[in-house]
């Protein structure tokens, strides 16, 4: 099968794999959509990520697809059925699973490698984290599963109330879907991003306001002009950009929710001011990453089509394009693009 392989930093090799084939407890899928997500340009600009994977490997996370092999000892799944699969599973057993505290599993069983034409789906992530995709939901929204898990997790963690007023800082894919959630449930939100267009998907998304951070020059001032000079009841941090963090806490008002959910890059640190942590009681949360109840819930969600969440599917394309797609991600020209390897065969 054809399949992209991660060697290094920008290094993006399509390569001619042997066909995945399912060990006991295990399935293969064939990919009908696997789309493009903001950790997958990070991994491929740093060339690596410290927990998910490490190079040479497969590459990609987000895909739903038919199941074309089972497993010895698979039930309850057929030849056939369509399915989307977590790019991972908690182990059930350790000490945080014990908590339920499912995204912090020392032993989650990853997987990677949805650019390519099969998928094989660990048999962790069968048992736990393997969801029938109800019959009219587009593959590529359904592979959009993952990430909205990742942000569902997130509100959660975010003490979000009725009315909030909430700054979300990033105009990425998980940016705007946070952005759409808590419009969904009734928060005011304020949108800061880099770049018109999608600020103005994130209009469409439900933000109250939205902010070009490079006409901004002080950036927690402008978020006090809008909430009475206190600042925001929650600020959500989806860049990964430490100078960003710092800025995220800058905009929270004293008791505020300053959730830090963009990961920077590793060891890297910030600077917080302890009177103010101290003295203003902010709750500053690291949240990672997701856990198998909100897995269901972001399928359910798409699945409602509540949420105009196709707005964030920016190109459908081949797997040969895949290297121009994170070129384009890299220079801000699409969000989040479908990549669908039977393009590769139907003259498109």
């Amino acid at each position: 099968m054809l399949a992209a392989l991660l060697y290094g930093r920008e290094d993006l090799r399509l390569e001619e794999v042997a066909d995945p084939t399912p060990a006991p407890g295990e399935v293969v899928i064939q990919v009908a959509a696997a789309t493009t997500c903001g950790t997958d340009l990070k991994v491929w600009r740093r060339g690596g990520h410290a927990r998910m994977l490490q190079p040479p490997t497969l590459f990609g996370h987000e895909a739903a697809g038919r199941i074309v092999a089972l497993g010895s000892g698979v039930g309850g799944w057929q030849v056939g059925d369509r399915v989307v699969a977590n790019n991972s599973a908690p182990c059930m057993n350790c000490f945080f699973c014990q908590r339920q505290e499912y995204s912090l599993c020392p032993n989650l069983t990853w997987n990677n490698g949805t650019f390519a034409e099969y998928l094989k789906i660990p048999a962790q992530i069968v048992q736990h984290n393997l969801l029938p995709v109800p019959d009219d939901l587009p593959d590529a929204l359904a592979a959009m599963t993952e990430p909205l898990a990742c942000v569902l997790h997130g509100v959660a963690r975010s003490q979000i109330q009725p009315n909030s007023r909430v700054v979300v800082l990033g105009d990425g894919a998980i940016g705007l879907m946070f952005v759409a959630v808590l419009a969904h449930r009734s928060a005011e939100v304020f949108l800061f991003g880099g770049n018109d267009q999608r600020l103005q998907i994130g209009a469409q998304m439900g933000a109250s306001r939205t902010f070009n951070y490079h006409q901004v020059s002080d950036l927690p001032a402008v978020v006090k002009d809008l909430t009475d000079g206190w600042g925001a009841d929650v600020v959500i941090e989806a860049t990964g950009v430490p100078a960003v963090w710092e800025d995220a806490i800058a905009c929270g008002r004293p008791g505020a929710t300053i959730n830090l959910f963009g990961g920077c890059p590793r060891d890297t640190t910030v600077t917080v001011n302890t009177e103010q942590l101290h003295y203003n009681e902010l709750t500053l949360k690291g949240v990672f990453h997701n856990t198998p109840i909100y897995v269901r819930d972001a399928l359910s969600l798409l699945a409602s089509r509540a949420i105009p969440f196709e707005l964030l599917i920016s190109d459908r394309r081949p797997l040969k394009d895949l290297e121009q797609v994170f070129q384009d991600m890299k220079n801000r020209k699409a969000i989040k693009v479908a990549i669908e390897p039977s393009l590769n065969f139907s003259g498109h």
